[in-house]
């Protein structure tokens, strides 16, 4: 199949090719990773499976690769091991899809036979193959018997994937399994694991991968088939469609590469899990784009070309003071909190265009992600309104009228524990403020943003679990953070806590007097409604304080609006 845009010509060619010579063009330099891939970012289970599939002869996916004349920047190494750079003169090959699983391969098939490195992740390439239960019977058959090993010595059952595509590795591998294993399960079990191992060997040397190899046509081309041939079913993202078509040869970084590290530099600060969209797009903003949300990608990476390091050096500074803001004057520890990402896009935005704000914009804005975030202003907030709000953002900034959203009617006390909601989300910031000092069972103080920051909302425990029904037990005014001793429930300890310290951790905790004696009395959806009343009363004060409207309701359903 040609594709012929004007007068420039790409050919797409799709074919069939063995493992091991698709890993030999890796391992050449024939095939290159260029730079603006996202990096290897696998779990050890995703690794596994894909070995489990191989040797089960089930699809896995195409591969994606451009076979052009530019030199791309590229990755020197691939699954941990260092790769040529290209053939001179010989056209190179770009994988665009496929370098999770090809990394996988060539990192674990072409690695060393070496241990693992337990100080390091070098663990992560050493994937092994049960061999000692043999075959078996269907369930045996449905399992997964791919492992990482970390220990030395590695037992003689376990077959090293490094060993499968090279002979005498293999042969080696079987002389040792046999004078280990011969003297304990005799010579025809032993025998019947070599065969096990070798059927493995074979199944995943003579996979067959199917590629689709682009030949010629340009960058915007290329990035223009990955966006629709991706074998996962999802387009490139963003910033590695603007990195494709920005890249050059005189810089190192990448854009991708500049938003990781503008994300590093955010981690002291807790706002390290920005979404790297959300960083893209506060990008495009600060570079003067209208529309950041739906764009031309070829007219974008045009007009960026040459103002990418300014735009992200102006989106990382105004970021900063985004998030000084955010921890600051509103009081968010961290980024999994902030209700809407739109929220730090758009404070993101104003910071560019006013990094000294005034003490009444400071308070505007401080109003306005409380009602936004209580509202549930921006959920489900399309493009063209996007748009309106970044515009609207940039009056307010010098000086117009206050930007949208900031007055308006908070959402009822929510009814479910769901942090995908944006309402339930505000709840646990407006907590956080509200009740600083917690105590523990013994009262002692503690930091709940520290629990918080290391196990995520799995901090919130249950107080209440049996006898309740589904609305009762979902309520947020069921859960604490509250660190108990081993083995004992939040419920227990709340029983048993000492006179001298009750009123003291039961109020640092946001529990009236009322909903304990109601919890001692073993009526638990009696203590979850009390609770519930005096947290939505609390945080109705609050709002009234920030000059914004509660809504007529006490509570209501939780929307799950996460963007």
């Amino acid at each position: 199949m040609k594709i012929i845009p004007g007068s420039v010509e790409m050919t797409v060619k799709p074919e069939v090719q063995l493992l091991g010579d698709v890993l030999n063009r890796i391992a050449s330099g024939s095939w290159r990773i260029p730079r603006f891939q996202r990096p290897f970012v696998w779990r050890p289970d995703q690794m596994l499976e894909l070995f489990d599939s191989l040797e089960r002869g089930y699809p896995v996916g195409s591969l994606l690769v451009w076979q052009t004349d530019l030199a791309l920047p590229s990755l020197d190494r691939v699954g941990g091991i260092a790769v040529p750079a290209p053939p001179p003169g010989v056209p190179t090959a770009y994988v665009l899809d496929g370098h999770q699983r090809l990394s996988t391969l060539f990192g674990t098939l072409s690695g060393p036979d070496a241990a693992p490195d337990r100080r390091g992740d070098g663990w992560i390439w050493h994937v092994f193959r049960e061999l000692a239960d043999g075959p078996g019977g269907e369930t045996e058959r449905r399992r997964n018997r791919y492992r990482h090993w970390k220990k030395d010595p590695v037992p003689a059952d376990l077959l090293p994937m490094h060993s499968v595509m090279r002979t005498l590795d293999f042969l080696a591998f079987a002389r040792g399994l046999q004078a280990e294993i011969e003297p304990i399960v005799g010579s025809r079990r032993a025998g019947e694991m070599i065969d096990e191992a070798e059927q493995v060997s074979q199944r995943i040397k003579s996979y067959r991968f199917a590629v689709i190899t682009l030949e010629g046509g340009t960058m915007e081309q290329a990035v223009e088939v990955f966006s629709r041939l991706n074998s996962k079913g999802s387009v490139i993202t963003p910033q590695q469609m603007v990195s494709a078509l920005t890249y050059d040869q005189g810089i190192e970084e990448s854009l991708g590469d500049r938003i990781s590290l503008l994300l590093e530099n955010l981690g002291d600060r807790g706002f390290s899990d920005i979404s790297s969209s959300t960083v893209f797009r506060a990008v495009l903003a600060v570079s003067g784009e209208e529309d950041v949300q739906t764009v031309r990608w070829g007219s974008l990476a045009a007009r960026m070309k040459g103002l990418l390091a300014i735009a992200v050096g102006l989106a990382e500074a105004a970021m900063g003071l985004a998030v000084d803001f955010l921890r600051g004057d509103v009081g968010v520890p961290h980024a999994r909190l902030v209700p809407y990402s739109i929220q730090i896009l758009l404070l993101t935005v104003f910071f560019n265009e006013c990094p000294e704000p005034d003490e009444r914009q400071r308070s505007v804005l401080v109003r306005w992600f409380w009602s936004t975030s209580w509202s549930g202003f921006f959920a489900s907030a399309n493009s063209t309104q996007v748009k309106i709000y970044l515009a609207a953002m940039k009056e307010f900034a010098h000086g117009g009228r206050d930007p949208h959203g900031a007055d308006e009617d908070a959402r009822p006390f929510p009814d479910r524990f769901d942090t995908r909601s944006a309402r339930v989300r505000t709840l646990l910031l407006w907590e956080l403020q509200e009740f600083p000092a917690r105590l523990d069972v013994g009262g002692r103080s503690f930091n709940p943003i520290d629990i918080l920051v290391n196990v995520d909302t799995k901090a919130y425990r249950h107080v209440v679990t049996s006898n309740l029904n589904e609305r009762a037990e979902q309520s947020p005014a069921n859960r604490l953070i509250l660190p108990t001793p081993p083995g004992r429930s939040v419920r227990s300890a709340l029983l048993s806590l000492e006179p001298e310290v009750a009123d003291r951790v039961l109020a640092s905790h946001g529990i009236p007097l009322e909903a304990l004696e109601m919890l001692r009395a073993g009526d638990g959806r009696g203590f979850i409604h009390s609770r519930a009343r005096y947290l939505a009363q609390r945080e109705r004060e609050f709002m009234r304080r920030q000059g914004l409207r509660p809504a007529e309701e006490i509570d209501s359903a939780t929307e799950i609006d996460t963007e």
